[in-house]
């Protein structure tokens, strides 16, 4: 099918996205003063298209598809094609009857998806992500780990099985465990002065205290309500795992509320005496003892600080980022971080659109239920650039052949000779006829210079048509190879078709 990239807005706000989806949902208004959205994603369009479709229990299980451009209002578009505000995308979206049903429509669309990018030649990973504002309790990604800047994510893997995550909801054994209570004695508690220190390093430097055995308080708002967030001076915070906590989205607290809640400038916050509507701690901070927080108070810490004697938590809970060197979940093997590109994902949305948009179906009771529904995408656009960022050298692209634009390239070293001119249609000729896609460089430019972009474009096999064209021979290369092979077109073209042949 082919959707509509200007969606009606009232269908997201019936599903409760138009507040959530923030400034990248790019809104506008018509001429009649109906809102609209230029569409990043069509889940509320297909449940509309199910509502009035869909009826009966023996329409099920369906998958539609589309491959259209999309469009997000990015505020940092980066990276080429990789972070753009406008990019071209198949996404499928599945309606079941039921869990069942969708659990394997989940499954048949992963395995797809594996076969897909394998036959692209792209080593993609599937991790566990976050569901972010798609909604439903289970998502993937099919992540492509790199080694540059352009990587979007962090991926935790482990060295022995298959486990992988997105850092935004990975874990490890040592974040599984239950909090245990520390075995030292709790110390006096201490007030000393720290005078400009903020930040960990600085305090840790100053109290010569390492930064494992500092806490970090950082205050966050969800709606009217002030949150603290607890964990140890030498872990990160994971929003992801800390919204999970708190059962709703939340917000890093202004510089405003922070000097209004903790009567201190920002930099100084800690849970003692704090006045906020919640204290949601790291499992790891349940295990200190006698550790340094901030004073809530100008230049000031505390020392010596202790969970139940200086201050209460309303609950403990996994809130920070898994790091590399941990324990794998599933396993005795080590968690190995790398950056990663997103190339494609999967959801199960379970009923949440059908049910706000009154996608029902029929069953053999004659019962409405909701369509029960999944939402799958590959980015093609991003998935394009991100081959190039996985395949290159110092001298341009090396694509895979599966997915490159043209499969040969052959090049004249002198257009001016006839002899090579005719030789170069003679071997083009004969590749077409076999079903090869080939560039023909015929310009009037130096051999050097046909080299150069031969390479920087990166189409695999290369037919360099030159010196040895008097005597009907060509000489063919591999993108990246080292290899040269001397041989007539008739030999080329054997060599070159067995090159391009699926193992």
């Amino acid at each position: 099918i082919l959707m509509p990239v200007v969606q009606p807005g009232e269908l997201w706000q019936r599903s409760g996205r138009w507040d959530d989806y923030g400034k990248e949902l790019l809104r506008f208004e018509d001429r009649r003063g109906f809102p609209s959205v230029l569409g990043p994603t069509h889940e509320e369009v297909i449940a509309d298209l199910a509502a009035g479709e869909v009826h009966s229990c023996r329409q099920l299980p369906m998958n539609l598809y589309q491959i259209a451009t999309k469009f997000r209002d990015e505020i940092r578009p980066r990276f080429g094609l990789l972070r753009g505000r406008e990019f071209i995308m198949k996404d499928a979206y599945s309606l079941d009857a039921d869990e069942e049903g969708l659990d394997r429509s989940y499954q048949q669309m992963a395995d797809a998806y594996h076969r897909a990018f394998a036959r692209m030649g792209i080593p993609v990973r599937m991790v566990e992500s976050d569901t972010g504002l798609m909604g439903g309790n289970v998502a993937h990604e099919f992540t492509l780990l790199v080694e540059t800047d352009a990587g979007e994510n962090t991926v935790l893997y482990c060295d022995r099985c298959e486990y992988a995550a997105n850092q935004e909801v990975a874990r490890s054994r040592e974040q599984e465990l239950a909090p245990t209570e520390p075995c030292v004695a709790p110390l006096p508690l201490e007030e000393v002065a720290t005078p400009g220190m903020k930040t960990i390093e600085q305090v840790s430097d100053f109290l010569k205290v390492p930064a494992s055995q500092l806490v970090k308080t950082l205050l966050y708002t969800a709606g009217d309500r002030v949150i603290a967030a607890l964990v140890r001076g030498d872990h990160e915070l994971n929003e992801v795992k800390l919204k999970k906590a708190v059962g709703t989205a939340v917000t890093m607290a202004d510089a405003e509320t922070v000097e209004r809640v903790t009567g201190a400038p920002v930099g100084f916050a800690g849970p003692v005496g704090l006045k906020v509507d919640a204290i949601i701690g790291d499992k790891a901070v349940f295990a200190m003892a006698n550790f340094v927080t901030g004073a809530n108070k100008g230049d000031t810490h505390l020392r010596n600080v202790n969970v139940g004697r200086d201050f209460t938590a309303s609950g403990w809970a996994d809130i920070r980022n898994t790091e590399a060197g941990e324990t794998c979940p599933n396993c005795d093997g080590t968690l190995q971080a790398s950056s990663g590109i997103e190339l494609g994902n999967i959801f199960k949305l379970g009923t949440k659109y059908s049910q706000a948009l009154g996608a029902l179906y029929t069953d053999p009771d004659g019962n409405e239920r909701p369509i029960v529904m999944g939402s799958y995408g590959i980015g093609i656009s991003r998935t394009a650039q991100a081959a190039v960022e996985k395949f290159h050298d110092e001298h341009g692209i090396i694509w895979p052949l599966p997915i490159a634009p043209f499969q040969v390239i052959v090049l004249t070293m002198n257009q001016a000779d006839e002899t090579q001119r005719r030789l170069a249609e003679e071997i083009t000729a004969q590749l077409e006829a076999r079903g090869v896609e080939v560039l023909l460089d015929d310009r009037d430019e130096r051999a050097g210079a046909k080299f150069k972009d031969a390479d920087l474009i990166g189409i695999p096999v290369q037919v360099v048509v030159g010196r040895l064209a008097a005597q009907g021979q060509v000489e063919v290369r591999r993108r990246g190879a080292p290899e040269r092979f001397e041989e007539s077109v008739a030999a080329a073209v054997e060599r070159i078709t067995g090159l391009l042949s699926p193992p």
